[in-house]
């Protein structure tokens, strides 16, 4: 009889955590298990989902922020997926994010379904965060949990320093899985050399601090791409335009050929505040490219061995940003050196390899 999986998430309009939800689903279902992509809220998913998945949205939308609006949402949410176990009684439910966690512990413990949780962002911004009931809640169910996935040891770290989880003890690192590309086209996609930045342009993947790292390098024929959408556009064209470097740092939107600027940037820089697990530096190391990623919570330093893989600079410093970007340019050897070794990382966090802990994790429920 073939396993049914439940994958449970906010939604999956886009993110890092969206994307290695959608990649483990899909393989999965490759595997022959019957795939569920459970979503609290509907939204157009930003990445394939296979069409063997069976997609359930619990609710349309949200609506306003009233507090009668919220309890109704809670209930429905509630019940609704406690209805979808009762009937589909999955072999084990995976979750991921907090709000997700949450539910999907609530609804497995009453109905007794196994169930595996993953937490893949700053804990002192979501489950760190909650009130004294909030976390007592939290972690209850974490406790009863299968396991707490997490993408990197120091999302771990950071919960287990909170007083109300520090007897939690079933946590699991399962790194993120590198998103298979197509194969990159010949065509170029710009007409100077460049370096690159890939992320949503809000604050907290600072690119206003690697643009003004980058205004102060010693190569005025290399230029800065930085793709992907945001609400910092405007704020971040503007600083373009009081640097004077229009035409030299452009802002691109999101590109459908990600794979072709991977290939052909000269280098790639990660200029989080802070990541949970940063997605576009392992795949950018996956296509070969020199890369430097600020010293951030967390994943970074669990990615990047110093000159041998990548380069690591302190966290906020962007005089030692500017500098890393110079010695790249510059140093020929030590960009070979890195951007082969880089390449690695396809074998480390390959799909098969990734999904196989998963499979292990969930088949033998701990």
């Amino acid at each position: 009889m073939e396993k049914k999986l439940f994958f449970v998430i906010n939604n999956l309009q886009g993110g890092g955590a969206e994307r290695v939800i959608s990649i483990l689903a899909n393989e999965f279902s490759k595997q022959g298990y019957n795939v569920f992509m459970v979503c609290l809220n509907e939204a157009e998913p930003a990445f394939k989902i296979s069409p063997e998945i069976r997609r359930v949205n619990l609710l349309k939308g949200r609506g306003t922020e009233h507090i009668w609006n919220r309890i109704r949402y809670a209930g429905l949410i509630y019940f609704r997926l406690i209805a979808l176990l009762i009937k589909e009684r999955p072999y084990c439910v995976v979750s991921f994010m907090t709000a997700a966690n949450l539910w999907t512990g609530l609804t497995c413990s009453l109905t007794n379904v196994p169930f595996v949780v993953s937490e893949r962002t700053m804990p002192d911004r979501t489950i760190n965060s909650f009130n004294y009931f909030f976390r007592k809640l939290s972690f209850l169910i974490y406790r009863k949990s299968k396991a707490i996935v997490v993408p990197a040891i120091g999302i771990a770290d950071c919960i287990k320093r909170n007083e109300s989880y520090k007897e939690l003890n079933n946590f699991k690192i399962i790194r993120n899985p590198i998103h298979v590309f197509p194969k990159p086209s010949n065509t170029s996609v710009n007409d100077k050399t460049f370096i690159l930045g890939v992320g949503r342009l809000n604050f907290i993947k600072g690119f206003d601090l690697l643009i003004d790292a980058y205004s102060k390098i010693n190569a005025e024929n290399v230029d800065l791409i930085i793709v992907g959408n945001g609400n910092e556009f405007e704020k971040l064209n503007a600083q373009i335009e009081k640097l004077n470097l229009v035409g030299r740092v452009k802002l691109l939107g999101v590109k459908d050929n990600l794979q072709d600027y991977y290939h052909q940037a000269e280098l790639f820089v990660l200029s989080s505040r802070n990541e949970g697990y940063p997605n576009a530096l392992i795949e950018a190391m996956s296509f070969g490219c020199a890369c430097i990623a600020v010293d951030c919570e967390y994943g970074p330093s669990e990615i990047i061995d110093h000159e041998v893989n990548g380069l690591l600079v302190e966290n906020f410093n962007q005089i030692q940003l500017t500098e890393a970007m110079n010695e790249l340019i510059t140093n020929q050897s030590l960009r070979k050196k890195i951007a082969g070794n880089a390449q690695l990382i396809k074998k480390t966090n390959s799909v098969k390899s990734i999904s196989a802990n998963w499979g292990r994790l969930i088949l033998n429920q701990g």
